[in-house]
């Protein structure tokens, strides 16, 4: 079996994978403090969790935005498997052209998620994920990462309404029914939720006219499943985006 992590701002998801089978998806918190050894018992809480033996597992990639815990979790899985995991970043065979300024500088986990939109949709694509921060990366007709745009996250606009404002409180992610809200509640929820999914399509059709072409529209992260159903166009809901391009990523390496 294959273990893939994806380290993002808020949680660690962690992927078994039999051939080309996700097995397990789990989610733990990204914790700065936490030590190598507070992973490596939470790793094996969560193997023991879902019955799989540490002892099946043959590789291990990582993709991590976020240095600190990188380390501890690589350090954890080298603990627990005695495997050095591959990481994702400058060097590592990919697949993917990144046409940008600086491509030492794109994140790994927009790389991972645009290798694995491009295996398993096709280009020209706009892939999103609804994080920490919301990223719209492009890929052409040709499958090259061209560049994209980065705002901040739902949950990042939603804790600085209630904690900057004294009377707005915060409510839950879900879409009202309408667009007018009759109370508090609806009214947040109709700006946060429909507010960005309105953003969504229409930076999808900005994105579409600039292209010249119609592109597929893949979306991941942890707010996706909040937002998406609220967009007026066609999205492709993965939650699994990431975890399946380093599986990808990892077949090109081993």
């Amino acid at each position: 079996m294959l273990l893939v992590i994806d380290i993002g701002n808020t949680n660690i998801k962690f992927g078994l994978f039999e051939g080309e089978t996700l097995s397990m998806l789990a989610r733990v918190s990204t914790d700065k403090r936490k030590t190598s050894d507070e992973f490596a018992g939470e790793f094996l809480s969560v193997l023991s969790v879902y019955g799989f033996k540490k002892e099946n597992i043959h590789g291990c990639i990582i993709s991590s935005v976020v240095p600190q815990v990188l380390r501890t979790v690589r350090q954890a899985i080298i603990t627990t498997l005695g495997i050095d995991p591959l990481v994702v970043g400058p060097g590592i065979k990919t697949g993917l052209n990144i046409k940008i300024d600086n491509p030492a500088s794109t994140g790994a986990d927009l790389v991972t998620g645009c290798v694995a939109a491009l295996h398993l949709y096709g280009a020209p694509a706009i892939v999103i994920s609804m994080g920490t921060a919301t990223t719209i990366i492009v890929l052409d007709e040709k499958g090259a990462m061209i560049g994209g745009a980065i705002s901040p996250g739902v949950s990042i606009s939603m804790s600085a309404l209630s904690e900057k404002t004294a009377l707005l409180p915060s409510v839950a992610m879900d879409a009202p029914k309408k667009v007018i809200g009759k109370n508090t509640d609806e009214c947040i929820r109709s700006g946060v939720v429909i507010g960005s999914a309105c953003m969504i399509d229409g930076m999808i059709d900005r994105i579409n006219k600039e292209m010249g072409t119609e592109c597929t529209v893949v979306a991941t992260g942890g707010l996706a499943q909040d937002i998406v159903p609220a967009c007026t166009h066609k999205i492709e809901l993965r939650d699994d985006l990431m975890l399946q391009g380093l599986r990808i990523i990892y077949n090109k390496n081993k």
